[in-house]
């Protein structure tokens, strides 16, 4: 199982658009390993319907999930459809989309499968995402993972959990909203701002992470991918505050990027990068993998209509019109673009179905350079 085959079905931009990653060779009895999720609402699949009092950061409600299959399903993604980790899920051969945490199904041998612990809002940092109301940030998933440990322990015993979580595949997908819902929040951040340089509020993320990671490592993990922050600058609700707010030193050209908001994501990438290379020689039994979605985020974007879209700016659901267009997030009475597969962005901050599949098609490429330092699906299958 060393050597793996990438075989790449492709039925154009739809719901019958297939992706299979397989294992090369006999696979008769392969059991696939568990997968566990840790992150934000990029890859939360519902956990949020489950919190009390979280108002902004849920979104069980159409038009969210009007693609999802078999369609029109508020599951509580934050996209039409799929997020990046359902689709990998499927180019991976995992039966079903693996589970919310919070979902009262997720129960007993279910987590033996695996089970998604992301949540809407949820950041490294406690504090982040307080402004869109009650949510799981990066501590409080780790102890939820360690809830399921628990009960792993008990079904198979201590050597056998150890053996089952050093198989398992953990995704990290975390830091996005320490950009987003803190310290660049307009206005609420002006006073850390002028406290603390984003070099030194990275910092700050960072080392925070690498306390989380190794707690991780600590639980069992054993193959850890983590994906960096991506172009926080560019989505929808950025663009918009800056030809609002285009005063402020950062809001430099209408409608374009904001240029500090993906510098301080550069700069967060670089230390994460050395993290998952520091992991990796500290910890020589594990394989920590570096996911480059700034790289794959700025790709798409760059390359759009190479990729048959038509909008990489603005959000499919509108709630307001321009300039405050993709300022404010989708709600049930959002105006929903017609053809979800011409746009980048789904709402004010995240991707379409098909947007993601294209990530996904990109990170899973054999001898993808957004993945470092091998193969998800080295990984995943050895």
């Amino acid at each position: 199982m060393n050597v793996l085959m990438l075989v790449l079905v492709v039925f154009g931009m739809s719901w019958g658009t297939t992706i299979s990653v397989t294992p090369q060779g006999n696979t008769k009895g392969f059991q696939r390993p568990a997968i566990y999720i840790l992150g934000d609402s990029l890859v939360d699949v519902g956990n949020n319907n489950y919190i009390d009092h979280s108002i902004i950061s849920r979104n069980n409600f159409l038009p969210y999930g009007i693609d999802f299959p078999p369609g029109k399903t508020s599951t509580g993604r934050y996209s039409n459809g799929r997020t990046l980790v359902d689709i990998v899920g499927e180019m991976f051969g995992v039966e079903d989309y693996i589970p919310a945490y919070l979902d009262p199904k997720t129960v007993g041998d279910v987590v033996l499968r695996g089970v998604n612990y992301a949540s809407g809002g949820g950041g490294i940092l406690n504090e982040t995402g307080a402004v869109l109301g009650n949510r799981i940030n990066m501590d409080a998933q780790l102890d939820n993972f360690a809830n399921t440990k628990n009960y792993i322990i008990s079904k198979l015993g201590d050597h056998g959990s150890n053996k089952f979580l050093a198989r398992a595949l953990f995704v990290v997908v975390m830091g996005s909203n320490d950009f987003i819902d803190n310290y660049f929040i307009p206005f609420l951040s002006i006073p850390e701002q002028k406290m603390l340089t984003p070099k030194m509020f990275v910092d700050i993320l960072i080392s925070r992470f690498r306390l989380q990671l190794t707690r991780l490592y600590e639980m069992g993990a054993r193959k850890v991918s983590v994906a960096n922050v991506g172009p926080v600058g560019c989505i929808p609700v950025e663009r918009a505050i800056n030809r609002i707010l285009n005063s402020k030193p950062w809001y430099k050209a209408s409608d374009s990027c904001i240029s500090e908001m993906n510098d301080a994501a550069m700069y967060f990438n670089k230390k994460l990068k050395s993290l998952v290379m520091e992991f990796n020689t500290k910890f020589v039994e594990s394989k920590f993998l570096y996911v480059d979605i700034y790289g794959v985020f700025s790709h798409v974007i760059n390359n759009y209509q190479s990729y048959g879209f038509e909008n990489y700016k603005g959000s499919c659901c509108q709630t307001l019109p321009d300039p405050l267009q993709g300022l404010l997030p989708c709600n049930p009475k959002g105006e929903v673009c017609k053809d979800r597969s011409k746009y980048v962005f789904w709402d004010e901050a995240h991707p379409t179905d098909a947007a993601y599949f294209i990530f996904a098609k990109l990170l899973l490429e054999r001898n993808s350079k957004y993945v470092y330092p091998v193969s998800i699906q080295q990984v995943y299958f050895t």
